[in-house]
């Protein structure tokens, strides 16, 4: 389940400290009083985990000179402020300077609890936006993300790692939902631009000439942006879908970048997501920028060759989905196992995120298999029918390693807990475990 939101109360009169705390924490909220601004200020900083109840009339810091601290500090803080009777022109000042919103006494409480889930849900949201700017430009975090141990999947973790360090335009291909744009983000946070501008543009979700304009100018005056190619300038500009360029602004986006010269001052990452049979980036580029785009080129695996890793992966989801539902993680079994192992996965990771959250919110209920969900989606496949056969003891040693891999997630790393669930003998556990590059550190 999602951590629960904080929630700083401010108050000078102690039993209106309580009684709030009191009711929020009934709630199921966190909370924590201060009897003061100043005691407060000392507390909370700019990616405070919450939001903050304030009266406004206090001794010696008040409310609104507090408000004020909170919204220099940290702009989208959501603030509630509580005022007397009748205080209507401070409420609007609040809510000028930057309150969330503000309660006027005497309040309901059922007002103020509702009042405080708008504002943690706006808070999470906030933060977690936050979090992903700053995930997008770790490229440890980043490269973390690419989960597996697939041979196709260490060539492409080496191949971005290389890349990223080298200064030409790049072109990615692959099937659709195999992550192309994460490798983007990647490709520019391991590399030399890493702290300059990341420019990401659909080329599919524009018309002709609205992109036209958004990618090379001119913007009108009452435009706020700057046109991608000067927006993006000294970092990375990345289209998305750029087989859908059309021939006038393939040629353009030729022109900038031979004008760039060489080591080019923008670089430039095009994401090709052919769909169609039988046509390939190359068909649906002028061949002069494809083979610009192309001298530097990454193909991501499709999921169904990635072997083990699709257990791996509906693994984290599951668990991460699980949380998110406040569930238990939903079990799989030997044939569930094998039935992932064998799907066609057209959807690639995409689709095997799609079907982790849906089996997790099926387990909650109590009904339905993976199974049926993989059938759902494949209605031509059956219950165990491979789409590249495999030998059964890859299926069995797959399955062995994703079972000693929850448990040891399960337990913590407690190898007498995984021991005794399991019936293993301790050297057998560790046979396996090495075997399977499992190491008892990862789980502690």
């Amino acid at each position: 389940m999602a951590k629960a939101m904080k929630i700083a109360i401010v108050d000078d009169e102690q039993d209106m400290r309580q009684s709030i705390s009191q009711w929020l924490a009934l709630s199921g909220y966190d909370t924590e009083t201060f009897a003061s601004a100043e005691d407060a200020l000392k507390a909370l900083g700019p990616d405070y985990p919450g939001i903050v109840i304030s009266d406004i009339k206090m001794p010696g810091m008040d409310g609104m000179q507090f408000l004020k601290k909170l919204m220099g500090s940290d702009s989208a803080l959501p603030v509630i402020m509580i005022t007397g009777h009748g205080d209507v022109p401070m409420a609007v000042e609040a809510m000028r300077v930057g309150a969330f919103d503000f309660l006027e006494k005497p309040f309901n409480p059922d007002r103020m609890t509702e009042l405080a889930k708008k504002a943690t849900n706006a808070r999470r949201l906030t933060l977690d936006n936050r979090a992903l700017r700053r995930e997008l430009s770790d490229g440890g975090q980043l490269m973390k993300k690419l989960i597996g141990s697939a041979p196709a999947m260490e060539r492409l973790k080496e191949d971005i790692l290389d890349l990223g360090q080298a200064d030409g335009h790049v072109l990615i291909d692959g099937e659709t939902g195999t992550g192309k744009t994460l490798v983007a983000h990647a490709l520019h946070a391991v590399g030399s631009r890493a702290g300059k501008k990341f420019v990401l543009l659909s080329c599919a979700a524009w018309d002709e000439d609205a992109l036209a304009k958004r990618l090379f100018g001119p913007m009108l005056p009452e435009d706020s942006q700057l046109p991608a190619v000067e927006e993006a300038r000294g970092g990375t500009l990345v289209l998305e879908d750029v087989e859908a360029l059309s021939d006038s602004l393939q040629a353009r986006l030729l022109s900038f970048i031979n004008d760039q010269g060489s080591p080019a001052e923008t670089r430039v990452v095009a994401i090709c997501n052919m769909q169609e049979q039988d046509r390939t980036c190359e068909d649906a580029l002028r061949s002069d920028l494809f083979y610009r785009l192309a001298a530097l080129r990454i193909t991501l695996p499709p999921l169904r060759q990635r072997g083990e890793d699709i257990l791996t992966l509906f693994t984290r989801l599951s668990e991460q989905f699980a949380e998110e539902y406040g569930c238990e993680t939903p079990q799989v079994s030997a044939q569930e196992a094998a039935q992932l192992l064998q799907a066609p996965w057209p959807g690639n990771v995409r689709q095997l995120i799609n079907l982790a959250e849906r089996a997790v919110l099926q387990s909650r209920r109590g009904s339905g298999t993976i199974a049926s969900l993989l059938m759902s989606d494949h209605e031509e496949m059956q219950p165990v029918m491979t789409t590249e056969g495999k030998p059964l003891k890859e299926y069995v040693e797959a399955f062995e390693r994703m079972l000693i891999d929850n448990t040891m997630r399960r337990h913590k790393g407690s190898i007498a807990s995984v021991m005794e669930e399991l019936c293993l003998p301790r050297r057998t556990l560790n046979e396996k475990m090495a075997k399977y590059g499992l190491a008892r550190a990862d789980y502690l």
